[in-house]
């Protein structure tokens, strides 16, 4: 029997790392934990934060804050920028971010933490093996075929040097600390005693019942899936936006008609300026990547085509933007928003700040805030927008006579429906969602914006929207059931038992975000009004054509 952990190490100070350190160390039976921090230029600072009892995350996160100035305060957390001192931990979670590159994953900084923390794990000599978990978020059959082989060629073998196990994470900036202590969680060791104990770690902070042990195969498609099915729908209701914009629908109404007719896990979601986030943005890729490196045709992927659609939302924002007001070229603009979500402070791939880059050459003068993005922040220097960016609100309303919502912070919502001095606006785009058409009514401007038509949506138009998103959801599931059967006929397997897409189907429920996997079948019935043409019911269409 394996003694208790009493001492943990997190590997990354993100928004995975921190919130689990900090929960793990506030636990009434937790360890004491380190989180380590590589000393990077754009991150070495979040150390001294968080040695200071700071969140060094920014935005809104109920909880946190309290959490690390209490257990940073009572010596049960610290931080530090040498991987050293986590080699005499217990357990060590590595909440490395990944990426993709092309149609395949980006391993990079992930491989960096797991060289360095090879080399601290080398000199600790035999005895208690480690518990590693990997909490990244990784392309299905890379437990097996990359993460054990690499520590293996450190000399460390699982089962013997160390135990090894994935646990991805689930967490959504704005809601970390309710995410992990209300969430459910997916388990898979790479032995089960290896599940074992990452079950028993985790009972520390998340209920035992929403607990889920799998096998790491299984899970890593979950984990992709869940995001790439997210993408899917968003792009989707983006699709029917569009529409709705150009025929002057009111989006909001329509999807109101809809939604009375489905389960919120399959209704219709609300598209903005475009999909940001670390996660939606790369994980149906991941999801793909062993298909993609077959050379498997992969035309009529609704994964790939939702990612040409949402990758096309800023473009298509700014043009409704001169749609709705004309051409730019003579006019001042304030862009509110940089981070991609609402009141969080992370731009990773930010839909607002992908609009501000079309923006600023067409527009006389551009000004873009965030009250939570710091002024530092390397993705803005990145973007070519660090020159115009400012963090006082009132600045960047004073000259601006076009105010463009990207980014729905709490603080814009007060200042817009409130008393802010808007000395030279003449027009507001809401491309957030931020308010509605009659709430707006407070202000003599004109308000346009995504979803923002007046006229109520024609019972037919309900009914295609409501068959393209059932063939979305049907063309969805023949695409996971057909990734399925590629790795049961390769060597990927953990176990040697085959993946079974009802236990995907029954692990994907658990997400707090909705992934209801539809049942397998034809895609036989398309949306039919005038007019009406989205891609991805065509594109599930195709495939199952192809696959007959």
């Amino acid at each position: 029997m394996m003694p208790p952990i009493r001492e943990a190490a997190v590997f990354g100070a993100g928004v995975v790392g921190v919130p689990m350190a900090a929960l793990l160390a506030d636990a009434s039976d937790g360890p004491r934990v380190v989180l380590i921090q590589r000393p990077s230029p754009a991150s070495a600072w979040k150390v001294g934060a968080l040695n200071e009892g700071r969140n060094p995350l920014g935005g809104i996160e109920p909880g946190l804050e309290e959490a690390i100035a209490r257990t940073v305060a009572g010596g049960r957390l610290r931080a530090s920028s040498d991987a050293a001192e986590a080699k005499d931990a217990d357990a060590i979670l590595v909440c490395v971010q990944t990426d993709k590159s092309g149609r395949g994953p980006d391993y990079g900084p992930l491989f960096g933490a797991l060289d360095e923390l090879a080399a601290v794990l080398a000199g600790r000599g035999g005895g208690f093996r480690p518990l590693v978990i990997i909490e990244s978020t990784l392309a299905p059959t890379t437990m097996s075929s990359v993460i054990r082989p690499r520590l293996a060629a450190h000399g460390l073998v699982e089962g013997r040097d160390i135990d090894l196990g994935y646990s991805p994470n689930r967490v959504m900036p704005g809601r970390l600390v309710e995410r992990i202590r209300s969430g459910d969680k997916l388990v898979a060791g790479l032995r089960p005693a290896t599940t074992d104990r990452i079950l028993d770690l985790y009972r520390r902070i998340v209920p035992a019942d929403r607990l889920h042990a799998s096998d790491p195969l299984t899970v890593e498609i979950v984990k992709t899936l869940e995001n790439a099915q997210r993408d899917v729908r968003i792009a989707y209701a983006a699709e029917v936006a569009r529409f709705c914009d150009a025929a002057d629908i009111d989006f909001h109404a329509l999807r109101a008609e809809v939604d009375s007719r489905l389960n919120p896990a399959t209704g219709l979601l609300i598209p903005t300026v475009g999909v940001g986030g670390h996660c939606l943005p790369k994980d149906g890729i991941l999801l793909l990547w062993r298909m993609s490196d077959a050379k498997c045709d992969l035309e009529d992927s609704l994964i790939l085509e939702a990612r040409r659609i949402n990758d096309e939302s800023p473009a298509v924002a700014a043009a409704r933007i001169e749609s709705a007001f004309g051409p730019l070229h003579r006019t001042s603009l304030a862009l509110l928003g940089a981070a991609y979500r609402p009141d969080a402070a992370d731009t990773r791939n930010s839909p607002a700040m992908a609009l501000g880059r079309i923006l600023r050459p067409r527009c006389e003068a551009l000004t873009l805030h965030d009250p939570y993005v710091r002024a530092v922040d390397p993705r803005l220097a990145e973007a070519g927008l660090a020159d115009i960016f400012t963090d006082d609100l009132e600045a960047a309303l004073s000259r601006a006579e076009i105010i463009v919502v990207g980014t729905a912070h709490r603080d814009y919502r007060a200042a817009l429906l409130g008393d802010a001095i808007l000395p030279s606006a003449r027009a507001v785009f809401d491309a957030a969602h931020l308010a509605r058409r009659d709430e707006f009514a407070v202000r003599p401007l004109v308000y346009e914006g995504i979803g923002k038509g007046q006229s109520a949506p024609p019972a037919r138009l309900v009914e295609a929207v409501e068959a393209g998103l059932l063939a979305v959801g049907r063309g969805l599931a023949n695409e996971v059931a057909g990734l399925a059967a590629f790795l049961n006929d390769g060597p990927y397997g953990e176990s040697g038992a085959p993946i079974e897409l009802e236990t995907i189907r029954r692990l994907a429920a658990t997400c707090a975000t909705g992934c209801d996997v539809a049942q397998t079948g034809p895609v036989d019935r398309l949306p039919e009004y005038p007019g009406f043409r989205p891609r991805l019911p065509e594109a599930g269409r195709r495939a199952w054509e192809k696959r007959r």
